[in-house]
């Protein structure tokens, strides 16, 4: 299947509930620090709300309840991967999803043969603090071409503004978390973004 070009990232599926019905067709699903019943539920609400919407829901690091959940995506970080049970990923049918940062971790990502690679940060994020500085778009376009065929995310101090020069240098994809939920009009800056990736 192909990939939606837009895809945010939201951390409660209260988003989900909002954004969905605008258009929204990938969505990933960050948690971070909630008690794993309240995982397991959010994992639930997202799952069924992606599925009455059409929509694919992937779910990051959680990767025994999303297979717990019969969720299809699964998203790992680098160190993520240290822990995961790649075999159980796969044996449960889910698609994954990896973040690179640099060569090192592309080619540790490539051996894994996954269903989407994302760079970044390509440009500045305030979302979390990284140790690589941003990577700029000849990186895109170097990484488009050492994925090849697999879908390509660009992330990191997304906007609507930057997105067009981001998928013209090589990615198929890309995501943005605060570029929308610090937004005074999310729902209006969705809007902006399914017009401008499609």
């Amino acid at each position: 299947m192909t990939l939606d070009r837009f895809y945010p990232i939201f951390d409660h599926s209260d988003w989900l509930r909002r954004m969905l019905p605008l258009g929204v067709k990938l969505v990933q699903l960050r948690l971070k620090d909630q008690p794993l019943n309240v995982v397991r539920e959010q994992i639930a609400i997202s799952r069924d709300l992606c599925r009455e919407r059409d929509a694919v829901l992937v779910v990051n690091d959680y990767w025994q309840e999303a297979i717990d959940a019969g969720c299809d995506w699964l998203h790992l970080g680098q160190e993520d991967l240290d822990d995961a049970d790649l075999t159980a990923i796969r044996k449960a049918g889910l698609k994954l999803g990896v973040s690179t940062h640099d060569d090192d971790e592309l080619e540790r990502v490539l051996a894994m043969d996954p269903d989407y690679v994302a760079l970044g940060p390509v440009y500045p994020t305030i979302l979390k603090k990284m140790k690589w500085h941003q990577q700029g778009l000849p990186r895109v376009t170097e990484w488009k071409q050492r994925v090849g065929d697999i879908p390509l995310v660009g992330i990191g101090g997304m906007s609507v503004e930057r997105a067009h020069g981001v998928l013209e240098a090589g990615a198929d994809i890309v995501a943005a978390v605060t570029d929308i939920t610090l937004n005074d009009d999310p729902e209006g800056r969705v809007r902006q973004w399914i017009e401008a990736t499609r």
